[in-house]
């Protein structure tokens, strides 16, 4: 088997065997981010001009789109991380001072302006999520440019601001280069390559990407081969943080981001996990709780490209 010598397109180096000092404030050992995805709403809805109802990250395991039908079920589950869900969420982290960071789905926000009235009094960061939780792999660039475009007018329009970070999740070969195209934002997160920001090559220059996270997610409690307690959950989240706080102590500090979802986390059952990693979290005072973009304006002042 021979091996084209042509550049390949895929940075598999990274940062090598030395990993920079992210010189984090206050000299942490670790740096901790929390993730709220908000995306009741926006899912996959013949209501809002989809093809089919949703079919993913829910509790219905195994379920599949319905053609130009709509789901009950996945509609009221998607509806109880709105309702319900979202202000668990919201109660826990802010009775406890916790930044986060939500991914907002621009059409799901659109409809939720009391969640949205909340995430802003708490001075959370609202980045985008896209302007519909919808698969993107097979979208014309033409089309998911457009949807970037009323993404953020969209977004403006309820927030009150532009969003500055921004995250598909369900993303195409085109996204990331249609976000660096537009110019607007200080860092993206359609990746998962690293456990530190980093810099890349965009149309108009240097742009940061900060990874986030697929494995220390509650989207793994709505999988086959995931979370079935909310004490796996809670026992994954603490060994990953133990893991990465010894390796800040020995001279190599790391970002971790946890991934969560309304209608998943926010029941109680979960949630209950949620609040003990959070706890154990804040009783280590060189840990820094982050929003994304409070990492993003400290990675571009101490590590400018």
């Amino acid at each position: 088997m021979s091996i084209s010598l042509q550049p390949y397109p895929r940075d598999l180096r990274g940062y090598g065997r030395h990993t920079p000092d992210p010189k984090w404030p206050g000299g942490a050992k670790v740096c901790v981010q929390f993730v709220l995805n908000y995306e009741e709403g926006g899912e996959n809805n013949i209501l809002h001009g989809d093809p089919h109802s949703e079919a993913f990250l829910s509790d219905i395991m195994g379920a599949t789109n319905w053609p130009g039908q709509r789901h009950w079920n996945m509609e009221s589950i998607y509806e109880y991380g709105a309702r319900a869900g979202f202000w668990r969420l919201w109660r826990l982290f802010t009775s406890r001072k916790v930044p986060v960071t939500v991914y907002g789905v621009a059409t799901a926000l659109a409809r939720s302006p009391e969640q949205v009235a909340a995430m802003r009094e708490a001075d959370w960061e609202i980045a985008s999520h896209g302007l519909k939780w919808i698969e993107y792999k097979d979208v014309p660039p033409e089309t998911e440019r457009a949807h970037l475009e009323q993404a953020i007018a969209l977004h403006r329009e309820v927030t009150g601001e532009r969003p500055l970070g921004f995250y598909l999740g369900r993303a195409s070969m085109n996204t990331n280069e249609l976000v660096m195209e537009e110019g607007g934002f200080l860092y993206s997160s359609d990746s998962y390559a690293d456990d530190l920001p980093y810099w890349v090559t965009g149309p108009k220059g240097p742009h940061l990407v900060i990874p986030y996270t697929l494995e220390a997610n509650d989207m793994r409690f709505a999988t086959a081969q995931g979370f079935n307690t909310g004490e796996q959950f809670f026992t994954y989240l603490k060994d990953t943080f133990d893991v990465l706080y010894r390796e800040g102590k020995e001279g190599a500090p790391k970002m971790f981001t946890i991934g969560l979802h309304c209608r998943l986390v926010g029941r109680p059952g979960k949630s209950a996990a949620l609040e003990r990693f959070v706890d154990y979290v804040r009783s280590h005072e060189d840990a820094w709780i982050a929003r994304r973009i409070d990492i993003a304006r400290h990675w571009r002042a101490v590590h400018p490209a």
